[in-house]
């Protein structure tokens, strides 16, 4: 469950980049946030996986009081959460395998764990046989194919998808949606961090729509709009 609560966040130059926010996700729901750059989505992010802390305000993620969270405790809370970047972000060097079992490997799971997990997340996400590739040997949209399974491997609660498309062209992101839809049929709850309004059309999902700072719409239609700066 996620819940922001008259959220504000003044950058130290100035720039008032959150202008009190609400916002509550239950568990189980599929949300995009969107608005146009500079909109105060990334900020949103930001706090969510305790990056940031906010100016003013109370965070609350899966149990967590953000804005007071000690240090030691970010990483307990971190797993709670699967994050997916617009870059993808992988290991050059390592397998698609390797890639996935590096997740598990940092938060100190055994092998056998890992030897279970690994292949049926890859399966998941249609890379069943491709575990022995090399990230340079996959599409891009494979490779975020990798990177949803990278954030899924350690069952988080809720996965925070950023730009997840951004890189690629429309039938591959519409694949990756149709993918992380799935998974939320399956209960994970989905956050989806998106400027791309035709994609977010085609899908009947509540919308929360943000500008300067402030949220100006939070709907089911399923349809958003909004006037570049």
């Amino acid at each position: 469950m996620i819940e922001l609560q008259n959220v504000k966040k003044t950058y130290d130059n100035g720039t008032k980049a959150l202008r009190g926010v609400d916002m509550h996700i239950d568990d189980g729901e599929f949300v995009f946030l969107v608005g146009p750059s500079g909109s105060g989505k990334s900020t949103i992010i930001k706090i969510l996986t305790a990056e940031l802390r906010p100016t003013a305000g109370n965070v609350f993620v899966n149990g967590f009081k953000l804005e007071k969270i000690r240090q030691s405790s970010v990483p307990f809370m971190r797993r709670t959460l699967g994050v997916i970047f617009q870059d993808f972000r992988l290991i050059d060097t390592k397998s698609v395998y390797e890639n996935v079992a590096f997740a598990m490997r940092v938060i100190g799971a055994s092998e056998s764990a890992i030897r279970k997990r690994v292949p049926y997340v890859l399966e998941l996400v249609g890379l069943g046989n491709k575990g022995r590739r090399l990230p340079n040997e996959l599409s891009g949209g494979e490779q975020q194919r990798v990177a949803i399974a990278r954030a899924l491997v350690n069952n988080p609660a809720m996965i925070i998808a950023d730009e997840p498309t951004g890189n690629l062209d429309p039938a591959r992101s519409l694949e990756i949606m149709m993918l992380l839809e799935q998974i939320n049929a399956l209960g994970t709850t989905v956050m989806v961090v998106t400027h791309e309004r035709d994609l977010v059309n085609r899908f009947t999902k509540r919308v929360v729509a943000i500008n300067k700072g402030k949220i100006i719409s939070d709907g089911m239609d399923g349809y958003y709009t909004y006037e570049e700066e």
